[in-house]
């Protein structure tokens, strides 16, 4: 569990997936890549195996959003492992649609 503010980074124990926060709720997250807990960037973290069901990937520049998107992570570094809150796999932050310029 890792406390994160907007700006804070983290990287992953499995694979070599870096993310940064975009926006982040207060209070301790569980955010994971691979199944395993992610550090914050900087400090050593154990390496450990990615957990099966954990491994779709995480794609460079791609934004990953939770449900009800208080927390928005960014992929500055792409890596095999899945990134998810807790259990949950966090889907690709869909495109927003830009108003028309006519």
């Amino acid at each position: 569990m890792v406390e994160l503010k907007a700006g804070g980074r983290l990287k992953s124990a499995v694979c070599a997936t870096e993310l940064i926060a975009v926006k982040a709720p207060e209070g301790e997250l569980d955010i994971r890549c691979g199944g395993v807990a992610m550090v914050i960037a900087g400090t050593d973290a154990p390496e450990a195996s990615p957990v099966d069901g954990f491994t779709e990937g995480c794609a460079l520049g791609k934004r990953y959003v939770n449900e009800d998107a208080s927390l928005e992570l960014l992929c500055t570094k792409a890596g095999e492992g899945s990134v998810s809150l807790g259990e949950t796999i966090l889907p690709i932050k869909d495109a927003e649609q830009l108003p028309a310029s006519d």
